[in-house]
């Protein structure tokens, strides 16, 4: 099995010399066997300090696997197939070709698939992603491939290699000096993915850069370190600021204690536990006037909800739902009455605060802090952590947690990446617990609706 990767291993470096591809002997390309459906583990290694601003690769860009390039081109033109669903046809065609492919020594190499829920049985669904943001999400957007590039392993915002753009000619590869896309640009547009690093502009924390470059030269693409990296240790790249329900809906990975993660309570939950003190009129007049006040929690397609930040923190709508659940009927009278009569709320010691445009202001927030947290409220918050736990099923955290240090992402990537999914939601549950029984925190604002699909990264 060795000899078999360090073959193919071989194979791709004598494809990207062929192919005019360029790798620093500062890197070194490992190769460890996984489980057979997995094929290789590869990761990129630096044999030497590397420091911000060196350039440890070009790739030129007829090396890249694109809608343009492969040998399906006018299949999926004539098609009018684009972006990522071009992409897969000319991904699934260049397979079929086997040898005869461009990139076969290239596709020899990546993984047969990853292990993304999308491609997980319906038991294995309901058994590793009970009670987590990806029990019941249907969508998968995928991503391009760029040969080299894409064996770099990831991390959120925390990679060592970044792809921007840079010209031989000190032009913009994308808008030439009349303020006109050029013609190259025009082969390699927004319509054509090349890969994740591509569509999404960085604000830091990466090691790599890949960068366009283009003239009269032919065009190819650079990898360049943004941050200085030690020898010995692995180079990352990254897919951005994304929380590992998105990362592991996408690209079929999770990272442990991403900063990033958090987690959704369905504003189904709230509304069970407002029944589950109040009577059904009571429920539906307070989130009545919670939406008169043009309140709402992030809606999706088919549902309404709240998210919880990494540190326990939720969303000030759903603190000024809870609120208005609990107002005492008299004050909830004057409130109501004042809305009917006005459309706004009447500034009245009791009620002032809960004008959206002055409760979210910030001179507001100390006074805000404490008229929503109430006792009552920090109550509810906990009553909401119960209810959320509840959806993972009999195990506990800790049972999670000992069969996660059981487990292993060579040997069984989908038990590995569901658990830490599920343990990083739950710390998050933890912390809610914490910030409800302290009413300690710094409450999100945030103007209008908001409007997020769940997995989507922003």
């Amino acid at each position: 099995m060795a000899a078999a990767s360090d073959r193919r291993m071989r194979g791709f470096n004598r494809w990207m010399k062929h192919h005019g591809i360029e790798c620093s002997d500062a890197l070194l390309l490992s190769a460890e066997n996984g489980d057979s459906s997995r094929s290789l583990s590869i990761s990129v290694k630096a044999l030497c300090d590397l420091k911000v601003g060196d350039i440890v690769a070009t790739i030129p860009k007829q090396s890249c696997l694109t809608v343009r390039t492969s040998a399906a081109s006018s299949l999926v033109e004539e098609a009018q197939l684009g972006g990522n669903l071009g992409l897969v046809v000319a991904l699934m065609y260049e397979k079929s070709l086997g040898p005869q492919s461009k990139w076969f020594q290239y596709l020899q190499i990546l993984p047969p698939f990853e292990p993304i829920p999308l491609l997980w049985s319906l038991s294995e669904i309901d058994s590793l992603l009970t009670g987590t943001e990806l029990h019941k999400v249907d969508e998968y957007h995928g991503s391009g491939m760029v040969p080299l590039a894409d064996l770099f392993n990831h991390k959120t915002a925390a990679e060592d290699v970044h792809f921007t753009s840079v010209s031989s000619s000190s032009e913009s590869d994308t808008e030439s000096g009349n303020g006109k896309r050029d013609a190259d640009d025009e082969n390699y547009g927004d319509d054509e993915p090349i890969s994740p690093q591509l569509e999404t502009e960085f604000s830091g924390g990466s090691d790599l850069e890949l960068s366009p470059n283009s003239g009269n030269e032919s065009t190819y693409l650079e990898m360049i370190i943004v941050r200085d990296v030690k020898a010995g240790t692995e180079v990352f790249n990254t897919y951005g600021s994304l929380g590992n329900a998105a990362l592991l809906h996408r690209y079929g990975f999770t990272e442990p204690d991403n900063p990033f993660d958090i987690l959704n309570l369905d504003l189904d939950i709230v509304e069970q536990w407002s029944l589950s003190l109040f009577s059904c009129r009571h429920s539906r007049k307070r989130m009545s006037v919670w939406r008169r006040l043009e309140y709402s929690g992030c809606v999706s397609e088919d549902s309404e909800y709240f998210e919880i930040s990494y540190d326990g923190e939720p969303q000030v709508e759903l603190l000024v739902l809870l609120y208005i659940m609990l107002l005492p009927d008299e004050e909830f009278h004057e409130l109501d009455l004042a809305l009917s009569a006005t459309g706004k709320v009447k500034e009245t010691p009791s009620l002032r605060l809960l004008g959206k445009e002055r409760f979210l202001s910030a001179e507001d927030s100390e006074a805000s802090k404490k008229l929503l947290l109430t006792r009552g409220v920090r109550q509810a918050l906990l009553s909401l952590a119960d209810a959320r736990e509840s959806l993972y099923g009999p195990n506990s955290l800790d049972d999670d947690i000992k069969s996660f240090t059981e487990s292993s992402h060579i040997t069984d990537p989908k038990l590995y990446h569901s658990l830490t999914l599920r343990i990083s939601e739950r710390r998050i549950i933890e912390r809610l617990r914490s910030f409800a029984s302290s009413g300690a925190g710094i409450l999100r604002t945030a103007v209008g609706t908001r409007k997020r699909r769940r997995v989507e990264g922003t």
